[in-house]
C-alpha cells in the first residue's frame, strides 16, 4: 500500500487533487480500477491518504537531518536547506502537496483544511523550538521574537515550494536558504 500510495501522491503533487484523474492515479498506482475502489471509496480518500503519507515521510526525513546537527542555528539551517533542496529540479516542479492542498482544497473541505494547518503548526512549532534552541545556546540572538520569526519562516519555507514549481535551479534555492539564516544573526 505505501508504494501505491507513494506513486499517488507524485501524481497530486504534479497535478493537484482536481487534475489528477482516476485514470492516472490507478496507472501511477498500478492498481486496477477494481483493486482502487476496494482499497479507497473515492479519489479523495487516495488523496487524504498520500496526503498524511507524504507529511510523515517528509517529517521522518527532516528530523533525521535535524538530528544529525548539534546547535540551534546548525538545525535551523538544516532546515532551510531541505526546504531550498526540495525546491528545485523536478522535486521542485513538483511541489509540495500541503501548499496545494491549501491552495486546492482547504477553503471547502474542512477535514483537508485541519490536516493542512496540521501540518502548518508542526512546522511552525518545529521552527520555534529551534529558534528557541538557538537563544539559548547562544548561536541565535536572544532579542529574536521567536513566534513571530518562526512564523514568518513557515511563509518563508511554504514560498520556497511554491516558487519551486517554477524551476528555479538549486544555486538560485540554496542563495535563497543561506541569505534567510543571515537575516536571523
Amino acid at each position: 500500500m505505501d508504494t501505491a500510495l507513494d506513486q499517488a501522491l507524485l501524481v497530486f503533487r504534479e497535478r493537484g487533487f482536481h487534475g489528477a484523474s482516476l485514470g492516472e492515479l490507478g496507472t501511477a498506482m498500478k492498481l486496477t480500477a477494481g483493486s482502487i475502489y476496494k482499497a479507497f471509496p473515492d479519489k479523495r480518500a487516495i488523496f487524504m491518504a498520500a496526503f498524511d503519507r507524504y507529511t510523515d515521510l517528509r517529517t521522518t526525513r527532516l528530523r533525521k537531518l535535524l538530528d544529525a546537527e548539534r546547535t540551534g542555528h546548525e538545525k535551523l539551517r538544516a532546515m532551510l536547506v531541505f526546504y531550498g533542496d526540495s525546491s528545485h529540479g523536478d522535486e521542485g516542479r513538483r511541489g509540495c502537496l500541503v501548499a496545494g492542498a491549501a491552495a486546492e482544497l482547504a477553503t471547502f473541505d474542512r477535514e483537508m483544511a485541519d490536516r493542512v494547518t496540521t501540518a502548518l503548526d508542526r512546522a511552525e512549532a518545529l521552527l520555534r523550538e529551534l529558534l528557541n534552541l538557538g537563544q539559548s545556546d547562544g548561536t541565535l540572538s536572544r532579542s529574536l521574537d521567536a513566534d513571530a520569526t518562526a512564523r514568518a519562516l513557515l511563509c518563508l519555507l511554504q514560498g520556497f515550494r511554491i516558487v519551486g514549481k517554477t524551476g528555479r535551479t538549486q544555486a538560485e534555492m540554496m542563495a535563497a536558504a543561506e541569505q534567510a539564516l543571515r537575516l536571523l544573526t
